[in-house]
């Protein structure tokens, strides 16, 4: 199989059409798809998106309002969606996926109620056994990536050759790859890193400084690490790109709209005044609940995001919330493994 692919890309948002641009220009043929009509009309028209005025996109790149052009015949299929689409866009696409494809999810989240990760909720619709699955995720900001600005990224999937494909295509010399065979660790990384996000961006919207932030991501990955390691995940991959990587440019950019709407909350804003602020999906409210049913399924202490599920549910005033994390039992901070025994 060549390295230069035909690819269909699910979802014309930001991160879609960053990768569609990438993905061309490194030689591929790809195609976009989107549920919403306009947007297709509007990239067509101008060959722009409305969030990157000033990025002129290739003329090659072919935008359809019919989802079979971008499942049919491509090597790549690649979900772009956000998580909440992600299973309505699996069952759309079910008919017309190939057997043998390389299916590529960019979504990062956890399914209220199913508990399930991305790529369970596309292989639980496309119940076509020769699909092969992969998760692309890490430190990855579509603003930047569509400027060309060195990022790096995880290609994870329990089928390394396909992970090893997708590293292939992917890698241009602006993105650098590398594969990771614990998919569920990534995927899980990938939807509860934004939990945290909202709780950095909370404490600085609150007025808190450099220290409490820190605190919060170095605490935050530690949760998301305990409850990877008694879902059977590797601890290395907490300490990576998929993980604290991650953690630290979603709780830190301005690009992040998880950190921009957790400085919202922090300044008082009501939840859903602050999303349509943000004006873009904010994955890490739509992955609390799974997040929070997760952390009682296996019995794992999770602080941070039960206290960011307490503000978003007004069971508590984002004010008290600071007090309420540093009044906890004092405890030691205990040695062992890296990331996991860390302040349990």
């Amino acid at each position: 199989m060549s390295d230069k692919m035909k690819i269909g890309i699910l979802g014309a948002g930001t991160w879609g059409v960053a990768l569609a641009r990438m993905l061309y220009n490194s030689g591929n043929a790809v195609t976009v798809w989107s549920a919403i009509e306009s947007e297709i009309d509007e990239l067509t028209l101008t060959k722009k998106h409305r969030n990157f005025p000033d990025v002129e996109l290739p003329d090659g790149i072919i935008y359809t309002k019919d989802i079979s052009t971008a499942c049919r015949e491509k090597e790549i299929l690649v979900f772009a969606v956000p998580s909440v689409f992600v299973r309505a866009t699996a069952k759309r696409a079910a008919p017309y996926t190939p057997d043998g494809q390389i299916i590529v999810d960019v979504a990062k989240g956890i399914e209220e109620g199913t508990l399930y990760t991305m790529t369970e909720i596309i292989g639980d619709e496309i119940k076509n056994p020769t699909i092969r699955l992969v998760a692309l995720s890490g430190p990855t900001h579509a603003e930047e990536v569509i400027k060309d600005l060195p990022t790096t990224i995880i290609s994870a999937s329990g089928d390394i050759p396909a992970a090893e494909t997708v590293q292939r295509v992917f890698n241009t010399g602006r993105m650098r790859v590398y594969t990771n065979d614990d998919i569920r660790g990534v995927e899980l990384c990938g939807a509860l890193k934004n939990v945290i996000a909202l709780a950095a961006g909370a404490a600085v919207g609150l007025g808190c400084g450099d220290n409490a932030k820190a605190a919060l991501i170095t605490r935050g990955i530690a949760e998301i690490c305990r409850l990877g390691m008694a879902m059977g995940c590797k601890e290395q991959t907490f300490g990576g790109l998929a993980g604290i990587g991650d953690l630290i440019v979603t709780a830190t950019s301005m690009h992040s709209r998880n950190n921009r709407c957790g400085m919202l909350i922090g300044r008082g804003v009501p939840v859903e005044d602050a999303i349509r602020q943000v004006g873009m999906v904010v994955e890490g409210l739509n992955a609390l609940p799974a997040a929070v049913s997760l952390a009682r399924k296996y019995n794992v202490e999770m602080p941070i995001v039960e206290t960011v599920d307490a503000v978003v549910s007004g069971r508590v005033d984002v004010s008290a919330a600071i007090e309420l994390l540093m009044a906890r039992e004092l405890k030691a901070e205990i040695g062992g493994t890296a990331f996991n025994n860390v302040y349990d």
